[in-house]
């Protein structure tokens, strides 16, 4: 593990591999130390307003529109005209930016890949720097890969448009000190892609495109809006070169689509529905008020539930007010072809998602796997037809009140053993993988990443938290959760083989028992482990 002193106080302590001096140059180095300069200050005050606002929250503060902000709601005003390659985005593909998910992502007949530093990659020095190599190498047209058994996978002549997500702005990266400090993740991640593969992209005739996860407020996109700004002017680009899309996956920001498009609205794109971590958000921002605010089995709350459409149809609705794409969420379900019943049944699945989102307005929507874009394109064709998007189309018939987006007990009342579980298995499953460098992975024929997993851990804290009587009468108690963890990892060490090493998941439960029986609540599990990684 070597050291590079860079520009101005910059210092790189993780290990350089291969091509590492094509991200790490002077050039992307200078403008980090610039913005975390500039910025890093506020983004240390805009997460102790977090903090705050959690303080009025657990006093009984429930979240609400902002007064002070309702003349940017009643006003007329739009964003920027849709970008070159962001004009039609009916079907979207997230995922890691490895190699072989960068070659099928952009293969997959999808019109963007959400390329994820975030919620599906694991931090780790060398997916983070690597993520970037192959995203340049994807738009010079130079990446290939071939798996073990000799499988070859190449470029096709017509890709997806990269949409990348940086990291949120509660993540730092630990491997680059300015001025003896960590950076932000985000500004890590952000201006190591604009100086390489998003100014790659500008040559091509795009932009430099961005998902903003984890926004809490207005002021956060404001914050982003500002670092946009001071990095096209470094750069020497042209306002508006970058575009951001705004993933709507927390409690407080439903409160403030309409704020966080005019703070970004010479740089905006869109929202996006992340109903995921919406959840967990939900689960989070409202843990401390009692047995009113507990969320039933995860895999049971639907967007049918009348406050997840509530959600969905205000996104639509203040999205094309403004002129704005609204992108629908991640239907979990992923192909498993092997089973072909359950292949079946998570198709079906998929379509009923995918309609339901066009019918409500959206303008397109995500997917997971490559073998899911079809699907997902047919319910966007038969609504969109010839059209590239549904954004002339306003919502002016949704009404949503603050009531409807905290009705809790519209998502159901079901608390089971079989639903505790299954957060047990699939927050070991996951922790164990993201751990061990991997950050999406197919458990139970479900697509998990950290939002999804989020949901699982939170929801045991939350379920013990309020001792929760489950279905089959049994009381959450912390020896319960512990009596159930020791069966799940016993059942997954067994479903391992005789003579196989399997994953191991001693530093998965103790990290997992850790989350769910300390009585603070880790406001991301990504904080509580990121010093495990290298």
């Amino acid at each position: 593990m070597g050291t590079l002193a860079g520009p101005a106080g910059t210092t790189v302590s993780g290990q350089f591999g291969p091509r590492y001096d094509e991200i790490l140059t002077a050039r992307s180095l200078g403008l980090l130390a610039e913005l975390e300069r500039r910025f890093g200050p506020r983004r240390i005050e805009l997460l102790g307003r977090r903090a705050e606002r959690q303080l009025a929250f657990d006093r009984g503060e429930l979240p609400d529109f902002l007064e002070q902000t309702e003349d940017v709601r009643s006003a007329t005003w739009s964003v920027a005209p849709a970008a070159p390659g962001l004009v039609d985005r009916r079907v979207e593909i997230t995922g890691p930016t490895d190699k072989k998910m960068t070659v099928n992502a952009l293969n997959s007949g999808a019109s963007v890949w959400l390329a994820d530093f975030e919620d599906a990659t694991t931090p780790t020095w060398s997916n983070v720097v690597e993520g970037q190599i192959n995203l340049l190498d994807a738009l010079n047209r130079t990446i290939d890969f071939t798996t073990p058994d000799g499988k070859a996978y190449a470029l096709h002549e017509s890709t997806a448009t990269i949409v990348a997500r940086p990291r949120g702005w509660h993540l730092v990266e630990s491997h680059v000190d300015v001025d003896g400090e960590p950076v932000s993740a985000s500004l890590f991640d952000f201006t190591m892609h604009l100086c390489a593969a998003g100014s790659r992209q500008v040559e091509l005739g795009l932009g430099a495109y961005y998902y903003l996860p984890k926004i809490e407020s207005h002021l956060e996109a404001r914050l982003w809006d500002d670092v946009f700004t001071a990095a096209e002017d470094a750069l020497g680009l042209a306002t508006g070169t970058i575009r951001a899309t705004v993933l709507i996956e927390t409690l407080p920001a439903a409160f403030e689509m309409d704020e966080i498009l005019f703070e970004l609205r010479t740089h905006a794109s869109g929202l996006n529905a992340g109903r995921w971590d919406y959840l967990f958000s939900m689960i989070k921002k409202l843990r401390n008020l009692g047995r009113d605010y507990v969320l039933p089995d995860r895999n049971s709350v639907t967007m049918d539930a009348p406050l997840m459409r509530a959600y969905a149809e205000l996104l639509v609705r203040t999205c094309h007010a403004r002129g704005a794409h609204a992108i629908g969420g991640m239907a979990a379900f992923i192909p498993n072809r092997r089973k072909p019943e359950v292949n079946a049944r998570a198709l079906e699945k998929v379509r009923e998602d995918k309609e339901r989102e066009a019918s409500m307005g959206f303008d397109g929507s995500w997917v997971a796997h490559p073998d899911l874009v079809g699907v997902c394109r047919q319910a966007f064709d038969a609504v969109l037809g010839e059209r590239p998007n549904q954004v002339a189309r306003r919502r002016d018939d949704v009404t949503v009140r603050a009531a409807d987006l905290l009705d809790v007990a519209s998502a159901g009342s079901t608390h089971s053993m079989d639903g505790l579980r299954n957060d047990v298995s699939v927050a070991l499953q996951y922790l164990a993988a993201w751990l061990a460098g991997t950050g999406a992975v197919a458990i139970f024929d479900l697509m998990e990443d950290a939002a999804t997993a989020e949901i699982a851990r939170s929801q045991v804290w939350q379920w013990l938290a309020n001792g929760v009587v489950l279905d089959s009468g049994e009381t959450v108690t912390a020896d319960l959760v512990r009596q159930v963890i020791a069966e799940e990892v016993t059942r997954l060490a067994e479903s391992t083989g005789p003579g196989s090493d399997g994953p191991r998941y001693d530093t998965a439960r103790a990290l997992f028992e850790q989350l769910v029986l300390d009585r603070q609540f880790a406001e991301f599990f990504t904080l509580a482990a990121y010093d495990a990684l290298t």
